[in-house]
């Protein structure tokens, strides 16, 4: 198997205007749930984008520790002899933050206080969570493996020029 090919099956990649619905629909999300700060996040860690407003927190550092709080929890499912949840929902004195599996590899982590309920998180989040898979489908089915293979060649030839460049080659 090609190294491309590899990387579109087992990998996560969007391209800008797929970022760009994926930011609209959370910003909509935002709106109707009255919610803080929304990001989508692959299972391994990574954010993909956020929108919305939080104090100062770490977004990297929330995006790994909620794949980790995930995948432990997909392990105590699997003990109760469940596939996994798909929801997770921690509650604290001020923040509240809900975790909804999107499809099989991103996590839709939705940050929000008082001023909404979680019944307003979780129906608008399962709404959010469809569009979101319509994306996800939309996306795997335009593209083309040869473009994808093309813009690989030709990222790869410039990354070899550039680097004769800095070392005199």
């Amino acid at each position: 198997m090609s190294e491309n090919r590899y990387l579109r099956e087992n990998r996560l990649v969007f391209y800008r205007e797929e970022i760009r619905s994926i930011n609209r629909i959370l910003r909509e999300f935002l709106k109707l749930a009255n919610a803080k700060c929304a990001l989508l996040v692959d299972k391994e860690g990574h954010m993909i984008t956020k929108q919305g407003v939080t104090r100062s927190f770490d977004m990297d550092t929330i995006s790994a520790l909620v794949a980790g709080s995930f995948a432990a929890t997909k392990e105590m499912a699997r003990v109760l002899g469940e596939d996994e949840f798909s929801i997770l929902f921690h509650q604290g004195k001020t923040d509240n933050i809900q975790l909804s599996l999107v499809g099989d590899r991103t996590l839709l982590t939705v940050i929000f206080d008082d001023s909404t309920t979680i019944g307003m998180v979780r129906l608008y989040a399962n709404e959010t969570a469809k569009r979101l898979m319509e994306i996800f489908e939309h996306a795997k089915g335009d593209r083309d493996p040869q473009e994808d293979e093309q813009i690989s060649e030709g990222f790869q030839a410039s990354a070899q020029n550039r680097l004769d460049d800095v070392l005199g080659i």
